[in-house]
């Protein structure tokens, strides 16, 4: 069943098109990822769903209600973390709620000792590795009352080992609680491992121009990165980013 849905949106910037009637969906529970070249509009996207830019065409429809300019319908994860530095781990990752007007403390506790946070609540962000910081960043999202989850490359600033880490982290705590999330990657292999779906951009003015599904099951665990058929898809993903860059 479609929660979000994206058709026909066109975003221009002065004479410059960016995104020329891009049409996709997303259903409830599902891990899509959107792939495209730098510059292609990845992040334009997210500002228009986040009602922080407007479309000059196209309607964004949110459980079937359009929300074109509406802001606070969906809950984003920057690629820095942006936690707050006077405020505690704890009253981080309760932000979005209390900005709602109704906090329960109780289970963010839960959710930071399963992220391995625990004894940190009352820790401030410059007391904790980028990785930490990560993980709180994300709960907080995941703790906002929004039904939908927008993560602009969170990993990207991480060492591979730690950005690893996280992946596995992320998709054990999505396989818990099964929120809807559109995640942006420039990575490939990152974008197998997590989704249920892959968008391949155009470059600009950008287009879904494939849509892959992800053939292997869940849950997934890291050894799947050396398995053939995980190859295979990588390089049929790459194969078709070098078609659109000619």
């Amino acid at each position: 069943m479609i929660q979000l849905s994206i058709d026909q949106l066109s975003k221009s910037f002065d004479s410059t098109l960016v995104l020329n009637n891009l049409t996709f969906h997303i259903n409830y529970g599902e891990f899509v990822s959107i792939l495209g070249p730098s510059g292609s509009g990845k992040s334009t996207i997210f500002n228009l769903i986040g009602g922080l830019l407007l479309p000059d065409s196209g309607t964004i429809q949110l459980k079937g209600e359009k929300i074109n300019g509406k802001r606070g319908s969906i809950s984003y994860m920057p690629q820095t973390p942006s936690l707050l530095p006077w405020r505690t781990i704890l009253q981080n990752v309760l932000l979005g709620q209390e900005i709602q007007g109704k906090t329960n403390p109780e289970t963010a506790r839960k959710m930071l000792y399963k992220a391995g946070l625990k004894g940190y609540e009352n820790a401030y962000p410059q007391e904790l590795s980028g990785g930490m910081k990560q993980r709180a960043a994300f709960i907080r999202a995941l703790l906002s009352p929004q039904p939908v989850i927008l993560l602009d490359e969170p990993f990207s600033a991480l060492d591979e080992l730690t950005r690893h880490e996280m992946q596995t982290w992320l998709l054990d705590i999505w396989n818990e609680h099964k929120p809807t999330i559109l995640f942006v990657t420039h990575n490939i292999e990152e974008a197998i491992y997590l989704s249920d779906r892959i968008l391949l951009l155009s470059t600009k003015p950008a287009q879904v121009v494939q849509e892959v599904t992800v053939p292997f099951t869940r849950p997934r665990k890291e050894e799947l990165f050396l398995d053939e058929n995980f190859l295979a898809c990588k390089r049929g993903i790459h194969a078709a980013f070098k078609l659109q860059q000619r």
